[in-house]
């Protein structure tokens, strides 16, 4: 794991240690949270043209960074919950979709693998 991913573990886990929340915080119930989150975010950019995603006002650039935040948390709470290292499992899951989705198949091409 990165350091600093696994500083932003420790940080996150002392946070929910210190409010005793852990009890609350099953893999089942962090991934609702992470459903709920995700869902803020999306509003965010919901009505934005592409240019406007692209490019948004500094008030609805922060709220990304803070809707980005709570998915980054409640990912890093899954995988801490899960003992596992949540760098190592984006690497191989990255690994997996370089062979899924060979450059040389798909590229410049917005389609779905089985369309191909």
């Amino acid at each position: 794991m990165s350091d600093s991913l696994k500083e932003l573990t420790e940080v996150i886990r002392r946070f929910v240690d210190e409010r005793d929340w852990s009890a609350f915080q099953s893999p089942k119930n962090l991934t609702m949270a992470l459903c709920g989150e995700a869902g803020e975010l999306a509003e965010q950019l919901q009505w934005l043209s592409e240019e406007q995603s692209r490019a948004p006002s500094p008030e609805k650039l922060q709220n990304i960074k803070e809707e980005c935040a709570d998915v980054l948390v409640y990912l890093v709470r899954i995988a801490d919950e899960l003992g596992f290292d949540l760098v190592e499992a984006t690497r191989a899951k990255c690994r997996k979709n370089e062979k899924k989705y060979p450059v040389e198949l798909v590229h410049g091409r917005l389609k779905r693998r089985d369309e191909y």
